[in-house]
């Protein structure tokens, strides 16, 4: 005879010993409550979840949204003096001599040797400059270490530098031809 079929006649034997004895109150309670407990344990709450992650999401975007506002307003804007020092040396220099030309061309024209209609001319081209110099700040500002923006930088202010001299040297001419004719006549 093998184990099950002992394990069968004992129980068959002891069926009515079996069959009439309960259990203690309130097991089947404890025994519910048991498996509720295990059934929470195990499963995975969605909804605390999601509310954990709205959570995380909407302070993520609360900091961003105030580190934008603190940046934007009074933000000094990106020159090549903020990128590095030799870039201030030449940003400096560029700065000086172009202020120094817009001098003289004022003293020129506060002389009389430019007329109305090219100091015109020239305020629509300081203007133009100014649009230009925007544009490469907002990109300076976008991309502050590309090579390809700072040297359009250095190209702006080379261009209007040198505008600016060849203007002044050329009316420095027309002073000078204008002294000399008049010291002739005279």
């Amino acid at each position: 005879m093998n184990k099950e079929d002992k394990l069968e006649n004992l129980i068959s034997e002891n069926l009515d010993v079996f069959n009439s004895q309960e259990p203690p109150e309130g097991h089947f309670e404890r025994f519910e409550a048991r498996l509720k407990a295990e059934e929470k344990v195990r499963s995975f709450q969605w909804n605390k979840f999601l509310k954990i992650a709205a959570a995380v999401v909407f302070v993520f975007l609360a900091v961003n949204q105030v580190r934008m506002w603190l940046d934007t307003p009074g933000k000094d804007p990106v020159t090549l003096a903020s990128i590095s020092p030799e870039y201030a040396e030449v940003e400096f220099f560029y700065t000086r001599s172009i202020q120094s030309g817009i001098d003289s061309w004022n003293s020129l024209a506060a002389s009389g040797i430019v007329s109305e209609e090219e100091n015109r001319l020239m305020q629509q081209e300081f203007k133009e400059f100014e649009r230009r110099y925007e544009e490469i700040q907002r990109e300076l500002e976008a991309n502050p270490y590309d090579e390809r923006v700072i040297n359009a930088m250095l190209e702006y202010y080379q261009a209007k530098l040198n505008v600016i001299n060849m203007i002044v040297n050329k009316l420095m001419e027309v002073k000078q031809q204008k002294n000399i004719s008049h010291e002739t006549e005279v």
